[in-house]
């Protein structure tokens, strides 16, 4: 086989013109009728004993063509790829153009490359980084979360419900006098306010007091989820059992000292505080960060094949699914769990995978700018990092891992880390634009 022509047909589309001579595809045809023939039976032969002539006359004379082909194709088309400097990013489509036993096989395929990118002005993007202030509410609201870890439930015989209390009540439900399925219950404790009764129903528990028998009138949403139900007024026939009120504890230095490892609330407040603001520092930079990738993406507008972003999509659902089976769910019961088919859930995934693509072209063009390369101690302290997280050696690393990719993901990373090195911090407010 022999490569006749290459041609770029389209933006990011070649064509490879390949043509087997005659008879190298002679000596394919034989050899494919010499693998096949021990299955093939032709009447009044043996199973595997029928001579090629009649095997041919009886299926046709290109019963060993494909065959022949393929067996050709292969390592051929590779090497074609090769001499052409090709980066494909899909498997190229092949169309067999003519086949004749005396002239040969005549082969177009059709190639995807990779996309040329263009990419400047990546070192001084500017975006704003601006570090929340923590104020004493802030502050308070960590407060509060140690006042209701250590809040004890306390019985209350001398007041009506109010909302907020955790009341205990039986119940059952009627559409006029007939009681309808699922509507009863009995000690069923409720938080007044919380919402998980119908609209209106905790509502009218309160003003009750402990052992008062009485009617909730509700009607039920037009959406409920059991279409029955769905728009009907109801009648709950309840008893208040019993009313209790979370009673939150005093902060002071006793609390401090029982429930964290601080001896007072001035110590604690001030532990509070400096997380905070160092989850506001880290906040904040995670935010600048994503905003310059954001402008830096951006800056990719070179036609993209889009097999790449199916390509991406096709790895963001099988992770996913991994994770679904660690949990023990498949793909298939997420799909009636959420309502969703395999296209709907692909489209979810397709604004992040086009996103990551261009920031993947991007950074691996920033790379072949700035000459970045990944120097031998480099890949072998990293590949011993891999191997003492996996307690394995190097050696056996290097087996499971595609290194020329690995240095690649190396130098992308070093990219990265250049683009985020070289962003401005300005926190300037950008001028309102005039009304019309």
């Amino acid at each position: 086989m022999s490569l006749k022509s290459s041609t770029k047909t389209d933006v990011n589309t070649t064509e490879l013109l390949l043509t087997i001579d005659g008879t190298a595809f002679a000596e394919a045809c034989e050899k494919e009728f010499q693998r096949q023939k021990k299955n093939i039976q032709i009447k009044g032969f043996r199973k595997g004993k029928a001579p090629r002539g009649l095997i041919e006359k009886e299926f046709g004379e290109g019963v060993f063509y494909e065959g022949a082909i393929n067996s050709l194709l292969g390592p051929e088309l590779d090497a074609a790829i090769r001499e052409t400097g090709l980066d494909l990013v899909d498997t190229p489509s092949v169309e067999v153009l003519s086949v004749d036993k005396e002239n040969g096989v005549e082969i177009k395929a059709t190639c995807v490359t990779k996309p040329e990118i263009e990419i400047t002005d990546y070192k001084g993007i500017k975006a704003a980084k601006k570090v929340a202030e923590i104020t004493d509410e802030d502050i308070e609201k960590q407060i509060e979360i140690i006042r209701k870890k250590n809040a004890r439930m306390v019985s209350i015989e001398d007041r009506p419900a109010q909302m907020d209390d955790e009341v205990i009540i039986d119940f059952e439900g009627f559409f006029g006098d007939e009681a309808f399925e699922g509507g009863k219950g009995e000690d069923h404790p409720l938080r007044l306010g919380s919402g998980q009764f119908i609209p209106g129903f905790e509502d009218q528990i309160v003003g009750h007091s402990i052992g008062e028998e009485f009617d909730v009138n509700v009607k039920f949403p037009e959406d409920y989820q059991m279409e029955d139900y769905a728009g009907k007024d109801a009648t709950f026939k309840c008893k208040l059992k019993a009313i209790n009120f979370e009673e939150l504890p005093e902060i002071d230095d006793d609390l401090i000292k029982d429930a964290t490892e601080f001896d007072s609330v001035d110590e604690y407040k001030a532990d509070i505080r400096t997380k905070l603001e160092e989850a506001a520092v880290k906040q904040a930079d995670a935010a600048f960060e994503n905003a310059v990738i954001e402008q830096l993406i951006a800056k990719v507008d070179a036609p993209i094949p889009n097999c790449m972003f199916e390509q991406r999509i096709d790895v963001l659902m099988r992770n996913f699914e991994q994770q679904l089976q660690s949990q023990g769910m498949s793909l298939k019961l997420y799909y009636q769990y959420t309502g969703m088919n395999e296209d709907a859930f692909r489209d979810t995934y397709r604004d992040r995978a086009e996103s990551e693509v261009k920031l993947r072209l991007a950074l691996e063009k920033i790379a072949e700018i700035e000459n970045l390369d990944v120097t031998e101690d480099e890949l072998n302290n990293s590949l011993s990092e891999i191997a003492a997280a996996n307690n394995m050696d190097v050696a056996t690393v290097r087996r499971f891992i595609p290194i020329e990719d690995y240095k690649t993901d190396m130098k992308v990373q070093k990219a990265i880390d250049l683009v985020k090195e070289n962003a401005v911090v300005d926190n300037t407010e950008a001028p309102a634009e005039d009304a019309e």
